[in-house]
């Protein structure tokens, strides 16, 4: 729900939050709050360059009445690990909606650590990334943990035979071309994943 009147005005600037700054007040992810106003579950009011902008009495009164529904983790976790925050957060709030638990990192460096912290039943893996690609990140995952211990989903901008073809023999899940449809990617990582 988008507020049609007056939108912050520079005499009360403590009382309007950035997207950022309310998801932060939440304590949610940003994906999260904004597919509560999308739904309408908050209401917030968009500047001329699109901007979401939320009042604090609104998340105030979104705590007291309804709030985030208050659930455990359930379903199975998934780590997508790609630097495109973009991608990132679109491809988790899909998961997540799907009822799956996510967890993200931007590097292959940062992939790592989070499976050291806690190892999830599925890697959604980028190959192009900056310093240590998807393969060498691969290689470090199977080195640890075991061939097929863990699945990987693997994607890449640029796909030839060759990829596929490296793919299949280094023990990989399964592996698509970006940019790809969300659906085929959901899809693909329920067929992977235990219910």
């Amino acid at each position: 729900m988008a507020y049609r009147g007056r939108g912050p005005a520079a005499d009360e600037p403590a009382e309007w939050l950035t997207l950022g700054q309310a998801a932060k007040y939440l304590g949610v992810a940003q994906s999260t709050i904004r597919k509560w106003s999308d739904l309408g579950r908050v209401p917030a009011f968009y500047t001329p360059g699109g901007h979401r902008r939320f009042r604090r009495r609104d998340l105030d009164m979104f705590l007291e009445h309804s709030g985030p529904a208050p659930r455990e983790p359930t379903g199975p976790t998934i780590l997508i690990v790609d630097d495109d925050d973009r991608l990132r957060e679109y491809v988790r709030a899909n998961l997540e909606l799907e009822g799956y638990v996510v967890r993200e990192a931007g590097n292959a460096e940062e992939g790592l650590r989070a499976l050291e912290e806690e190892p999830p039943d599925l890697v959604l893996l980028d190959v192009m990334m900056p310093r240590v690609d998807g393969w060498e990140m691969l290689r470090r995952v199977q080195e640890e943990h075991g061939v097929g211990t863990i699945p990987v989903l693997m994607f890449s901008g640029k796909v030839d035979e060759g990829q596929l073809a490296e793919a299949d023999a280094r023990g990989v899940s399964g592996f698509i071309g970006k940019p790809f449809d969300p659906q085929q990617l959901i899809e693909s990582a329920k067929q992977l994943l235990p219910k």
